[in-house]
């Protein structure tokens, strides 16, 4: 298995790079996210990757974190999430924003994510919540605010997008009338 490369950045598209390691160009596929955060082209380095192996091809998914590479691994067993569909959720939302939402069952958080409805992103929760480690579930906060905050939204009428912005500049620390409060206010401001 290929689990790191090392080389320079030689090419970039909307959805993959081709880093040459050693005079081998290695394509390799990423999500949005990933690519904000690479070097320019002709600079070193350093990728986390999964091979996917299929009959048909070898499929190389890259990752600038061992920590995204290693959640990727897991979204990819739960049922109906494949490699593109993986990719999909860690473009779409950060390792801590798929932790916390797996971690307080917030399906809402997991139907953002192109090709993930409510019955997948269920499923997810489901199949992913023992398998991601307790502690760490709790250092980043299993208390369930944010699902809180989106269905008292949702509830006075607002739109998933709008919702989706007021939850994210959501300070989880504050009591839920706070951030009912301060989410009403970013929303009336528009």
């Amino acid at each position: 298995m290929i689990g790191r490369l090392r080389g320079t950045l030689v090419a970039r598209s909307e959805q993959s790079v081709t880093l040459d390691v050693a005079g081998v160009g290695y394509e390799v596929l990423t999500s949005p996210r990933t690519q904000g955060l690479l070097p320019g082209i002709g600079e070193d380095l350093v990728i986390h990757t999964h091979l996917n192996v299929r009959e048909d091809s070898l499929t190389l998914y890259g990752f600038v974190s061992e920590g995204e590479r290693n959640l990727f691994r897991v979204l990819i067993t739960a049922t109906g999430v494949g490699p593109k569909v993986g990719l999909a959720i860690l473009g779409a939302l950060s390792v801590t924003d798929i932790r916390r939402a797996v971690a307080t069952e917030d399906v809402d958080a997991l139907t953002v994510v192109p090709g993930v409805g409510r019955r997948l992103a269920q499923k997810m929760v489901l199949e992913l919540k023992p398998k991601l480690d307790e502690q760490e579930a709790e250092v980043i906060g299993g208390s369930g605010t944010a699902a809180q905050l989106r269905q008292a939204l949702e509830g006075l009428g607002y739109t998933p997008a709008e919702v989706r912005e007021a939850a994210a500049a959501a300070d989880t620390e504050m009591p839920m009338a706070e951030q009912i409060r301060a989410a009403l206010q970013l929303l009336g401001r528009r």
